[in-house]
């Protein structure tokens, strides 16, 4: 027999492990080895394993793993954020160029987030209280944001920008 038989013969018992069946080998005067499920002389009995088997569920059972359809992102944690001072469009002198924003949010900033305001698109400070002071702006129109930043820096709540321009003395005249 040739060698390829008998391992097909030996996968196809092993493969057949829901029926308990004595297996024998049996080695012929030439050397071939055989396998059979009837003892015969000279034959040897051989404990075979019990194949490992699995049951695949059903398809309508598996309906209860289907994945759940996205949930609509949580809302913001900050429904209003705002720079109350200066205002819009607003124009001023300060004569040392710094400028205090005031800022609120709804609901109030929540542990561990803070204030930060940006002056033409950098940010220049950063508070807990509402109230940041910018120092030594130049003259001119300016655009300022606002943001929330949790401790890590990223921002988790922003509001709308304002435009202010600022009037300082000038040494040329």
């Amino acid at each position: 027999m040739k060698p390829a038989i008998v391992i097909a013969a030996v996968t196809l018992l092993l493969a057949s492990g829901a029926v308990q069946a004595e297996v024998y080998r049996q080695v012929d005067a030439q050397g071939n080895v055989t396998f059979s499920d009837e003892p015969s002389s000279g034959a040897e009995a051989i404990k075979v394993r019990p194949v490992t088997t699995i049951t695949l569920p059903k398809m309508q059972d598996l309906e209860q793993f289907e994945q759940p359809q996205q949930e609509q992102p949580p809302g913001p944690l900050y429904e209003l954020v705002r720079i109350v001072y200066p205002r819009n469009n607003e124009a001023f002198t300060s004569g040392n160029g710094d400028v205090e924003f005031s800022v609120i949010s709804s609901p109030q900033l929540r542990d561990g987030h803070k204030y930060e305001v940006t002056l033409d698109g950098q940010p220049v400070g950063q508070s807990t209280s509402g109230t940041i002071l910018v120092q030594q702006i130049d003259r001119g129109t300016h655009q300022a944001g606002v943001n929330i930043v949790n401790r890590s820096g990223v921002q988790v709540g922003s509001g709308t920008g304002i435009t202010f321009t600022i009037h300082r003395p000038s040494r040329l005249n």
